[in-house]
């Protein structure tokens, strides 16, 4: 009798050891798995918030380019939807707040008050102050909703995929956009148009 006690005492204490250590190995891998998931999702996060970051210089490259002496017959205004689209939050929580404000502001009182002054910087700062007061007063339906979904990466993709069009069509084939010195240098800026939406779209996806 008391060796079969003795056996059932061990047999449950057997059993218990068995169900910490299985609970302990599920939490293990749970840690693990969650551990993996965090830093996936990191990598992730600073991969499209560097990507934003490097869409938008891409934009502005383009933009100066329009305005010297390597200037295309491309539709350079829609760079401007682009940068609003792929603007990264931190710039543009900045441009939206009072700093926005104040540049449209300015932007508004030169052009009412001194015309012949706007008209001589108007070359060079008609776009960036339309994309300051665009900034300003979008709705929250584009300013939140569409630019943080999918929507506005589609419009990102597809304003890159005109503007190559329409320079490969302006430099005359899409050989001499990959060839010639004033074709390749925009064709380089709008390759790189593609890389965030692309980017963004298969995070999306996953």
């Amino acid at each position: 009798m008391m060796g079969k006690k003795s056996y059932l005492a061990m047999r449950n204490e057997q059993e218990k050891s068995d169900l910490i250590s299985s609970d302990y190995k599920e939490l293990v891998f749970a840690a693990k798995k969650l551990a993996n998931h965090v830093i996936k999702l990191g990598s992730f996060g600073f991969g499209t918030t560097f990507l934003e970051w490097f869409a938008c210089f891409a934009a502005i490259y383009l933009l100066i380019l329009d305005r010297t002496n390597w200037k295309t017959n491309i539709l350079t205004s829609l760079l401007i939807p682009y940068i609003f689209l792929s603007l990264p939050s931190l710039l543009f929580s900045i441009f939206r707040g009072e700093i926005g404000k104040w540049i449209a502001f300015i932007a508004v009182i030169v052009r009412l008050f001194f015309p012949k002054r706007f008209t001589e910087i108007a070359e060079w700062m008609e776009l960036p102050a339309a994309l300051i007061l665009l900034i300003v007063v979008a709705p929250s339906l584009f300013s939140s909703t569409i630019r943080n979904s999918w929507i506005g990466v589609l419009i990102c993709l597809a304003i890159a995929c005109y503007l190559l069009q329409e320079h490969i069509r302006a430099s005359g084939g899409f050989r001499n956009a990959f060839t010639k010195a004033h074709g390749i240098s925009n064709t380089i800026g709008i390759v790189l148009l593609f890389i965030y939406p692309a980017w963004a779209l298969v995070i999306d996806v996953l």
